[in-house]
Formats: structure tokens, sequence, C-alpha cells
């Protein structure tokens, strides 16, 4: 588990990578190293030699501890353009290679140490450097490879020791940093998403952002700010769920009291008084879109619309109707009407949920213009193309504002006055989505707002239809 966790192979993963860039470290090490040996030869032979040069009278013994102590076995000076065997001893072996130190380049130092390194056989070689102190002109030492060899690999193995103990310590710092700083963080926001997952209603469980680290605090805002909506959402679902069972009963208790009043319209039809024939049909039709809509808020309450009842329809006289009950609203504002639909123009849908559509946007338009205290037009068109059917409501109104378009087919967030819900765009774009066809605002500003609903001529699936 532990090796599965983010503190564990982040420790694992330390500790391979500074071994790693040891490693890479070694190698230039080592050939340092081996550099830096042959100088020290090159060195003591120079030394070596000046105290012969000083006594030539030494004894065989005396040169014999001078090349010991140098660890060679032959010392060549050269000065004056002369070459002198200065230090000399049997030498037990051919010299297999040369090799010259005054001037030597990186790649060659790396590859003689790697060739040493890797060639455990004992050999003699030269080794040209320059004098210290100028103290001649070149040196050329003979020497035997092993104690080289074995030097090298005593150094690097101390090498690779120390770096084991420095990635082990970096490693389990870093480790310590990780779950100081990133771990136990993380875990504080698991944590909080647990204890907001068990009760997403209670507003307690909402993280309060609180990381150090910039990026730690922006995902715990970000979580923050997505628990807020979906507690508030929640909440609204709840309200939702609530009014929708409220509504239902009262569209219950009020179809009933419509359906009285619809007994009574009846009679009122066989009356003689002039302006009463007149204003009956009106009345009852009234009464009858009422009890409709209750019924249908019934159905709305279980979450449903029920399914259009499609038929060839005269636009004109629902547009008709819709026109003469917002007129009779009016009162004393200064607002007309305008009815652009052709008289012929046939259209393939419900009846009663049309109105209930074309209804919903003539209304909310006259409410806005008489909520601006201006004078304002209505006018509802309507076209046809040779795939749908087009029917633009526009007005000459102050226009949307900006949260109203953001959220305008979304129930309680689209209102587009004060006071209102929003459910009766979304309600309207729920019914004609029913049609297979769209709902859309087409342009909304200063000048005005225009709507426009589009019927599909052809059938088509409601999965297929435009949101």
């Amino acid at each position: 588990m532990f090796l599965n966790s983010l503190s564990g192979r982040f420790l694992i993963l330390t500790t391979v990578f500074v071994m790693l860039a040891e490693v890479l470290i070694f190698v230039p090490s080592v050939a340092r190293f081996r550099e830096d040996y042959l100088l020290v030869r090159l060195e003591k032979a120079q030394i070596a030699s000046l105290a012969l040069l000083a006594d030539d009278m030494l004894t065989m013994e005396l040169e014999e501890e001078l090349l010991k102590n140098a660890g060679v076995f032959n010392v060549v000076l050269r000065r004056d353009q002369s070459r002198q065997l200065v230090l000399s001893s049997p030498i037990p072996s051919p010299i297999e290679n040369t090799f010259d130190l005054r001037q030597p380049s990186a790649y060659e130092l790396i590859g003689d140490a790697m060739r040493r390194l890797s060639a455990p056989e004992n050999a003699v070689i030269r080794v040209i450097g320059n004098p210290v102190r100028q103290a001649g002109l070149l040196i050329e030492i003979t020497m035997q490879t092993a104690p080289l060899r074995a030097a090298m690999i005593d150094y690097g193995l101390r090498i690779l020791i120390l770096s084991a103990v420095i990635s082990i310590f970096t490693a389990a710092l870093l480790f310590l940093a990780v779950r100081g700083f990133l771990v136990k963080p993380i875990k504080r926001v698991v944590a909080a998403m647990t204890s907001y997952a068990q009760a997403p209603e209670d507003a307690r469980r909402i993280i309060e952002p609180s990381a150090g680290l910039t990026e730690l605090r922006e995902a715990e805002a970000a979580l923050a700010a997505m628990q807020t909506h979906l507690t508030g959402a929640l909440k609204q679902k709840e309200r939702l769920a609530q009014l929708g069972a409220a509504v239902a009963k009262i569209s219950h208790d009020l179809r009933n009291i419509l359906t009285v009043a619809q007994l009574f319209s009846d009679r009122l039809e066989r009356s003689e008084d002039p302006s009463v024939k007149r204003s009956a049909p009106k009345l009852v039709s009234t009464i009858t879109r009422a009890v409709n809509l209750c019924e249908s808020t019934l159905a709305f309450g279980k979450a449903e619309e029920p399914p259009p009842q499609l038929d060839r329809i005269m636009l004109a006289n629902v547009v008709a109707d819709v026109v003469d009950a917002e007129r009779m609203a009016v009162g004393d504002h200064d607002l007309s009407f305008a009815e652009d639909v052709p008289a012929a123009m046939v259209v393939r849908a419900d009846p009663e949920q049309l109105y209930r559509v074309i209804g919903n946007l003539v209304r909310n338009a006259r409410q806005a213009i008489i909520a601006s205290g201006k004078p304002g037009e209505i006018s509802v068109m309507a076209s046809e193309t040779d795939g749908e059917w087009e029917i633009r409501i526009a007005d000459t109104g102050p226009g949307l504002p900006a949260r109203a378009r953001e959220y305008l087919f979304k129930p309680f967030q689209g209102g587009t006055r004060k006071g209102g819900f929003g459910l009766g765009l979304a309600i309207s774009a729920e019914l004609i989505r029913g049609h297979g066809g769209r709902l859309a605002l087409v342009s909304s500003g200063l000048e005005g707002t225009v709507f426009m609903v589009c019927l599909p001529k052809a059938v088509v699936v409601l999965e297929d239809a435009a949101e």
C-alpha cells in the first residue's frame, strides 16, 4: 500500500533520480581522480629526480627508495632540449601505452579512465607531463596500472556509497516535504469531499480554502464554488418539488372551480343581450383554456408535459385570440399590437400548446413595455420556408437584462421581469421541443426584443430536434 501512495512513489523516484544523477557525476569524477593520481606521480618523480641532480653520488639503495616512494620505474627529464634518464630500474614488461597529460581533452580523460577500469590485467604505461614550476620542458615516467586501477575502484566505491547516502537523505527530506505540503492538503480535500457527499444539502460541509500552495488553494476554491452551486441547485430542486406538489393541489381545486364557472358560461351563450352574445364565446374559450392549463399543470407536477396533439390549424386564429386577450389587459397604456400572419397559413401543431407559447411571449413583451412606462408596439409575424414555419414575436421594449439572457430557458433563473420566476419561457421551450421545433432569442437590446418559434414541416424524432 505504501508503494501505491503518492509519498511512497515520490520517495522511490527521488532515490532513483538522485542515484542516476550521481552516476552521471561518477564518470567524470573518476576520470578526474585518474588525472590527479598520474599528476601526483609525475610530481613525486620530479622531486626524486631533483634530489638526484642535486647530489649525483646517491647510492643505488637510495635511488630505489626514491623510485619506490614515487611509485614509478623510470624518470626521464628533458631540460635544455636534452633528454636525460635521471632515475631507472628494471621494467617487468614492455610498455603497453603512452599517455600525454600536457593538454588532454575531457573526452580523452574519460575514455582512458573507463578503459582502465574495464581492464583488470596489470600493465606498464608511460606518462608524459609538464614539470612543476617549469623545472624543465617535460617529464616522463613509467609505472604499473594495478595500483592506479585499485585506487580508482576505491575512489569509485566511496563516491557510490556517498551518493547512496545523499540519495536516501535527500529522498527522506523530500518525502517529509511532500507529505507536509501535498499529501496532507490533498487528504484534507478528499475528507472534505467525502463529508460533503454524505450531506450535500448541509452548507456547513462546504470546504473553506486554506491551503498554502497557490495551486491547491485554487483547487479548493474551485471545489468550494462547485459545492456551493450544487447545494443551491439541490435546495432549488427541493423547493421546485415542493412547489410542484403545491401547484398540483391548487390546480386540482382550481380545475373544479373553473368547471363550475364553465357551466355558468354555457348559460351566458343563450342570453339575448348583444354585448353578452359577443363576449360569451371568448369567455367560454378562456375558461376552457384555463381548465386545460390546470390539467397540464397537474401533468407538469409529475415532471412531464403531455405530448402534443398535432393537428392542422389556422395560425391566424391562434394569434388573433392571443392578441385579443392581451389587448384587454393593456388598460390605458399606449401600447399597440400588429399582426402579420397570412390568413391562409396552416401549421401542424397542438392548438392549446401553441396558444400557450405565443401567449407567454406576447405577455412577457406587454409586461416589459408597461413596466418601462414608455409607449411601444408588439408585432407577431409569420412566414414559412421549405422546411419549417417561422413565427416572430417582436417588441420595442427595453430588452432583456444580462442575467435573463444567460439563463433564458431555465426555470427560476431566467426571469425577465422583477417578481418573475422564468417558468413561462422554460415551459414554452419545452412545449416547442415537443413539436420537434425550437424557440430561440433572435436579438435583444435597447431597440427591443425578438423571439422566433420554428415548427418543422417534416415529422422528426424528439431527440433529433434542436435544443
